[in-house]
């Protein structure tokens, strides 16, 4: 039989046949047999055994890398340190009959005042963005309630910033500022025991926020201070000084907790004015 050509449908180029059989010519032209069934089942054991490809993490419209669903259910590290050491320790310490009595804390209030700053909204945006940054949370301005012409303030005047944080935030903060905000804080020598209200609550203040790894050391400007206000579930101040100790609070040894500290006495010739005229000294 003569050499014929065969043209495919999607070259369009002929190429020559050998002459031996039409059946040799058909078999050039067959697709490739499917895989045995053992080569199938083996390739799907495989791919049953190979481990699962990570999956990216979320990213919104912006292009914001948004957090995990799996990590932001995780418990903190400070949140399972309080529910698997502080409880039993205090609650053995204190002698509580139900769980319920152990001391938490419930909220934990940054506020940050900016004088001058508070006029200028260059300077208010950067506080904002700064005080979001170190606490995870965006802020909110506080208002003037009433008007002082000494300090030209103006009753409905923003005058600061402040923000509340609660739950696994809070815990996140509270962390990052006994272990990495008061350790860097210049000439530190631990924080004060009797700045406790007298309801369980503890206040302490900040000069510099630049103490927090999130704020740039080159950045420059005016320094913020801040003030922290950790509110607790505690009755009495010593429930309250325990808990915060247990959790790393880091208090200073110099100072005992049942010093008071007294004002200076004044006396007559203070509040009598230096001028030679009525009521004043001669």
């Amino acid at each position: 039989m003569a050499a014929t050509a065969v043209t495919l449908p999607s070259s369009g180029v002929p190429f020559p046949v050998s002459n031996t059989s039409t059946s040799a010519a058909r078999r050039c032209l067959l697709l490739p047999s499917p895989l045995p069934r053992r080569a199938l089942r083996v390739v799907a054991s495989a791919a049953a055994e190979a481990p699962p490809k990570p999956t990216p993490p979320p990213t919104s419209p912006s292009g914001i890398v948004l957090v995990d669903p799996a990590e932001a259910q995780r418990v903190h590290r400070l949140k399972a340190v309080y529910d698997q050491k502080v409880v039993p320790l205090i609650t053995e310490e204190f002698g509580y009959s139900n769980v319920h009595q152990v001391p938490k804390l419930e909220k934990i209030v940054v506020n940050c005042g900016l004088g001058a700053e508070a006029g200028n909204n260059k300077g208010l945006e950067a506080a904002m963005k700064d005080l979001a940054n170190i606490t995870g949370q965006w802020p909110v301005k506080t208002k003037a309630k009433k008007s002082v012409a000494s300090f030209k303030i103006r009753e409905g005047n923003t005058i600061g910033i402040a923000v509340t944080l609660r739950g696994r935030i809070m815990y996140n903060f509270l962390d990052r500022l006994i272990n990495l905000g008061l350790p860097r804080t210049m000439d530190f020598l631990g924080v004060n025991p009797n700045s406790f209200d007298g309801h369980g609550n503890y206040s302490l203040g900040l000069r510099d926020q630049g103490v927090f790894p999130e704020i740039p050391y080159e950045v420059g400007g005016k320094k913020n201070g801040m003030d922290v206000c950790i509110v607790t579930s505690a009755k009495t101040d010593n429930e309250a000084l325990r808990l915060l100790t247990l959790l790393g609070m880091p208090f200073s040894e110099n100072i005992k907790s049942d010093v008071v500290i007294r004002k200076k006495r004044l006396k007559r010739h203070h509040f009598l004015s230096k001028g030679k005229g009525k009521g004043g000294r001669k």
